[in-house]
């Protein structure tokens, strides 16, 4: 039985590109637990692009790079819960990979943008997000997947400012996108703890009235 309500919402498990490509990967033997260290590799390739963001094509195979990234996090499951390939760590694979690749692309887009500590609050600030998602499962509660900036926003921002970025680089140097990538992500990951934090509280306290 496949535990739905702990499994994060996401639209593209339907679509029929990721059916007849997780049942491929089911096939093949690729195992999820691989799929999701691919994950972070793509990551860290879309993160050495962005520590030499000189080039507006660096920036698109970046964005690229973290496109690649998401595929792999929503395959993973898949191949694992409905391609029947489920290990008893498959849920190490399915967070830790995860924690690692948003870092490794927030932190560098921090530095591409010129401002390093932004980055690295960004990611202290992300891997918090999942923190509390998983302490309010750790409590018996539905893992709460709400924004406004989770995994898929954070990475739906960064990809649209390295995209802008690509175009502000072939006009000058400057990288205001990734910039205002990296205060978005910090900001609105802070706001996603606050409403996360909130709903716990919210639960507990409906529990004992």
């Amino acid at each position: 039985m496949i535990d739905e309500s702990n499994r994060r919402p996401i639209a593209a498990r339907d679509a029929g590109w990721a059916r007849r490509a997780a049942g491929a990967l089911a096939r093949s033997a690729l195992t999820p637990n691989q799929i999701s260290v691919l994950s972070v590799v793509f990551a860290l390739a879309g993160a050495g692009l962005l520590l030499d963001a000189a080039s507006p094509w660096r920036l698109v195979a970046c964005a690229g790079c973290i496109q690649l990234r998401l595929v792999c996090n929503l395959l993973d499951g898949m191949v694992a819960m409905e391609g029947g390939k489920a290990s008893p760590v498959g849920k190490i694979y399915n967070e830790f990979p995860d924690r690692i690749a948003d870092s490794l692309l927030i932190v560098a887009a921090g530095y591409a943008g010129a401002q390093p500590w932004l980055g690295w609050l960004g990611a202290l600030l992300a891997a918090l997000t999942a923190y509390v998602r998983v302490f309010g499962g750790s409590l018996g509660l539905t893992q709460d997947f709400r924004g406004p900036l989770a995994k898929q926003q954070r990475m739906a921002a960064l990809t649209i400012a390295c995209l802008l970025g690509a175009i502000e680089t072939a006009w000058h140097e400057a990288h205001w996108a990734l910039l205002g990538a990296s205060t978005l992500i910090a900001a609105g990951s802070l706001l996603t703890c606050i409403t996360r934090t909130r709903a716990i509280a919210a639960q507990l306290r409906a529990a004992q009235a």
